[in-house]
């Protein structure tokens, strides 16, 4: 895989304000907490967790080789219990604090949770679970948070999901379901989120996607489908987004694009179809993008595919010519076929036509 630009990477900094910049929240929240303790001119207890206590409530973070406490302050609205081996934690581990905002519990090993887990914390609004080792949730694990505005279940063992294990979440805004094992998704996932801004499925093994998948979300802004198995892009899967913004498709086996795939797009930003399978396009793909003042104002990637530059890419040429000022990686994007014209760029190509 070829290293990418800041800005078409999935690794960009509007990605790292990630899912509504839980983990710089981290950042700040345990950086002040060492400077309070540094003010008073106090020597941290290695043993003891960090506690920032303020107007709003408490704030506590836990990392080895801090033990983790058995209660919890009544009025705890962030808590970050990580870097431990931990397999599983009691049920009543969150008792006694209802105010509770976010709870950050990633880089365990968490294989699962008792059912009633969160029941004692109605407010949540950012489950982190990045890192740990779960396969699987159950139906009515989420009942209780309706509240619930960000859930990261990045980098687990998902094989396959129910989309009964989501009910009860009203509010889901951001949702991170990458570096799992996910083969396939059930259809009407998300049919319930109608508030969803960034569904992340990157870094499965997707080979397919359910027509319905989108059909949920009214306002989603940010796709990243990277790096899965998906070898067709059919007509009506983007359809229901007109306000997408940024669309990841990259690093997957794509070698069919069908010629509705982005219509109705009217507002993406960026477009990346970098390292995928494709030789050919068909014509009217293009039309609905580039044209808007802001439309793909941040750019285009379409590298590192094995382009046949012949009459049928006509279309895309005149596409190309009239946004090369938004396409990246252009010493990358290169013919593969026909003979004649292999390792030409694809811009010389267009522009030749």
């Amino acid at each position: 895989m070829k290293k990418r630009e800041a800005t078409m990477s999935s690794q960009n900094p509007e990605r790292k304000q990630s899912l509504v910049g839980w983990d710089s929240h981290l950042s700040r929240i345990f950086l002040l907490l060492l400077f309070v303790v540094s003010a008073q001119g106090l020597t941290p207890n290695p043993e003891a967790c960090l506690v920032f206590s303020s107007v709003n409530g408490s704030s506590i973070s836990c990392q080895p080789p801090a033990q983790i406490p058995h209660s919890l302050p009544a009025d705890t609205i962030f808590l970050a219990v990580e870097f431990f081996n931990l397999t599983q934690l009691p049920a009543d581990f969150l008792q006694g604090v209802p105010n509770l905002q976010e709870l950050h519990l990633s880089s365990n090993q968490l294989e699962d949770f008792s059912p009633k887990f969160l029941l004692p914390v109605p407010q949540l609004k950012v489950l982190d679970l990045t890192r740990n080792s779960l396969t699987g949730l159950f139906p009515g694990f989420f009942r209780v948070s309706a509240a619930l505005c960000t859930l990261v279940l990045k980098g687990n063992q998902l094989k396959f999901l129910e989309a009964s294990w989501l009910h009860g979440l009203k509010a889901l805004r951001h949702l991170d379901l990458s570096e799992n094992k996910l083969h396939s998704l059930p259809p009407g996932l998300l049919e319930n989120f109608t508030d969803l801004l960034t569904l992340d499925l990157s870094n499965n093994q997707l080979q397919t996607l359910p027509p319905d998948l989108l059909r949920g979300p009214l306002n989603l802004e940010r796709l990243h489908l990277e790096g899965n198995r998906l070898q067709v892009l059919g007509e009506g899967l983007l359809a229901p987004q007109p306000k997408l913004r940024y669309l990841f498709l990259n690093d997957n086996r794509l070698a069919s694009v069908a010629a509705g795939a982005f219509r109705g797009l009217q507002k993406l930003d960026m477009l990346d179809l970098s390292n995928n399978l494709l030789t050919t396009v068909p014509t009217g793909l293009w039309t609905s993008l580039g044209k808007a003042a802001r439309n793909l104002k941040d750019g285009f990637d379409i590298s590192n595919n094995p382009w046949v530059c012949d009459q049928n890419l006509a279309d895309l040429y005149r596409w190309l010519v009239a946004n090369e000022n938004k396409m990246f990686f252009r010493n990358h994007t290169r013919c593969a076929g026909p003979e004649a014209l292999k390792g030409q760029t694809l811009l010389a190509a267009a522009e030749s036509h």
